[in-house]
């Protein structure tokens, strides 16, 4: 029987007094692969920052567990040292920090050690080699002067050296042309086979989904879920669009 590394019970979100999330409800197994999709507007990435600990997205019903523990009261840091990781949709630049260090740094602060820098680093080099990343790209000031898709790639990157136990990937496919979508899709694929961690993707848009095993999807409108399945509800999305789950 899978173990639920995460649910999500009547969970509802308000950002500035506007209820967002209206009551939402769903369980992500242990090495499972979730899609959560919807039209713009519809509540996706609320649903990612409030399960990351986003203060600005207030709970004002329902609860987070995971891992067993109820994490709805927790701060973003202590989400994230637990074994959370959440991918955005605009990351931001750090000029004078370099990519390398930042992944020493969060891994030191997830594991609450710090990496052996000769270690670090082997771990590092081969891993970028496996994402077909050039190592000089290790050196380079975290997101600045970056195109989308090396934003991406540095995330995806990130998913790899971290191994969380859960990856939230909002809208990771945003503003990629088809080549990008297709890298920053063989790095999520390699780390479904890998790590072996659960992801929750959060997209409207099915192209990056393509190559990946998907185990449950979830279709959200005006801040409710408006139809699960399986990997079939992601081909009638594409064939019908969102306007039959929005009546």
């Amino acid at each position: 029987m899978t173990h639920n590394i995460l649910q999500v019970k009547n969970l509802h979100v308000s950002v500035q007094d506007k209820e967002i999330l209206k009551g939402v409800d769903l369980a992500i197994g242990t090495g499972e692969t979730h899609v959560l999709m919807g039209p713009n507007g519809a509540g996706k990435s609320t649903l990612g920052f409030a399960l990351m600990g986003n203060p600005r997205y207030e709970i004002t019903e329902g609860e987070i567990v995971f891992n067993g523990q109820n994490i709805e009261d927790e701060p973003a840091d202590k989400r994230a040292r637990a074994g959370m990781f959440m991918s955005f949709q605009n990351p931001v630049e750090v000029p004078g920090l370099s990519v390398s260090s930042f992944i020493r740094s969060a891994i030191e602060q997830r594991t609450g050690k710090r990496p052996l820098l000769f270690k670090f680093r082997k771990q590092l080099d081969a891993t970028m080699d496996a994402l077909h990343i050039e190592r000089s790209y290790a050196e380079r000031d975290l997101n600045v002067g970056f195109s989308g898709g090396e934003k991406k790639k540095a995330e995806i990157l990130q998913l790899h050296m971290l191994a969380p136990s859960l990856a939230i990937l909002d809208e990771t496919d945003s503003g990629l042309d088809v080549d990008a979508v297709r890298i920053v899709s063989e790095g999520i694929r390699a780390y479904q086979e890998e790590k072996k961690g659960s992801l929750l993707i959060i997209t409207h848009n099915a192209a990056i989904l393509e190559s990946l095993h998907v185990d449950h999807t979830y279709v959200i409108v005006d801040g409710r879920i408006k139809a699960e399945g399986g990997a079939e509800l992601i081909e009638q999305i594409g064939r019908e669009g969102f306007a039959a789950f929005e009546e």
